[in-house]
């Protein structure tokens, strides 16, 4: 890696608990990865889910985890004690330009509508010409597939006129993000 600094690696991912193990174990090893880099962890800040899953195996591996944490997590008192480093943000959109200025590229994990909040956000900003910064699809047992298929008749419907190569990038595999940021950071 030829980078100046540690690459800063946003997660997207759900907080819910009741959801597939698959999901769990693809996280843990996604966290403990960034760790193993040296890498700086940015998410959401919950400690619920595969948010605190992703926090946990990322810190417990050497990893700097920043949690930006919008000001109702403080109220429902779902704060990380994983946090090297907590920006307090008072809402969703603060959060979302928060972890997009802090952040090298994004990673979405299995997530519901937040995720998808923070996915578009990231790849319609970069579609204008914002930044270019990636998002990576981690489609742990095909759960993108449906947004993938919808993305792809949204194309063929003419209604993307943005390409979204080299912004969002749907991959099946750990040794796939580790191959797509090896060759492009």
């Amino acid at each position: 890696m030829n980078t100046k600094h540690p690459l800063s690696v946003a997660v997207f991912c759900s907080a819910a608990t009741d959801i597939a193990s698959e999901y769990f174990e693809h996280t843990a090893l996604l966290g403990r990865w960034i760790g193993e880099q040296g890498w700086r962890l940015v998410y959401g800040g919950a400690s619920l889910g595969l948010m605190d899953c992703v926090a946990r195996a990322a810190k417990e591996a050497g990893a700097m985890v920043t949690g930006v944490v919008p000001s109702k997590l403080v109220e429902r008192g779902i704060v990380s004690p994983l946090l090297d480093e907590t920006i307090h943000v008072g809402s969703l959109g603060e959060r979302k330009e928060v972890m997009l200025r802090e952040s090298d590229l994004f990673i979405a994990l299995p997530g519901g509508l937040g995720t998808l909040d923070e996915v578009f956000h990231v790849v319609g900003e970069s579609s204008i010409g914002y930044h270019a910064k990636p998002v990576i699809l981690y489609n742990i047992d095909g759960c993108w597939d449906s947004l993938l298929r919808m993305l792809d008749d949204l194309r063929r419907q003419g209604l993307l006129r943005h390409d979204l190569t080299g912004r969002l990038v749907a991959v099946r595999s750990m040794e796939e993000i580790k191959n797509y940021i090896t060759q492009s950071h």
